[in-house]
């Protein structure tokens, strides 16, 4: 296997692996990251990025990408839940004016951001 190949493996993996992480951590996207690992994946290893774009997790990501089909509204709303869920949580750990202030600016700005890709209707 070529240098090239293993780098775009390797960075692949980290930034799938930051993509999965941000499912469940609201200031972390996830899409990019896992829009990154596909684009290395298919260049470095087709067999990683099949098994990505069949993935029962990722591969939803990609599809509504790669085909502009939108975004599920069920999956809009539970983005914006557990974002504002994880801010608040935050904020109450942290306890900084300017903290919270960052936090509700970066909620708000994820908050359009999602509301404003085109919702996907059954």
């Amino acid at each position: 296997m070529r240098l090239k190949n293993i780098v775009l493996i390797i960075i692949g993996i980290f930034s799938l692996s930051l993509g999965a992480v941000g499912i469940f951590l609201p200031v972390l996207p996830t899409t990019p990251f896992v829009l990154l690992s596909a684009g290395c994946f298919s260049i470095s290893s087709p067999k990683l990025a099949d098994s990505l774009m069949k993935s029962k997790y990722f591969g939803s990501y990609i599809e509504n990408y790669r085909y502009k089909t939108g975004v599920p509204r069920s999956a809009k709303i539970r983005a914006i839940v557990f974002l504002w869920t994880g801010l608040f949580i935050s904020m109450l750990l942290i306890k900084k004016v300017m903290i919270i202030g960052i936090l509700i600016i970066i909620g708000t700005l994820v908050t359009i951001h999602l509301s404003k890709l085109k919702t996907r209707e059954k």
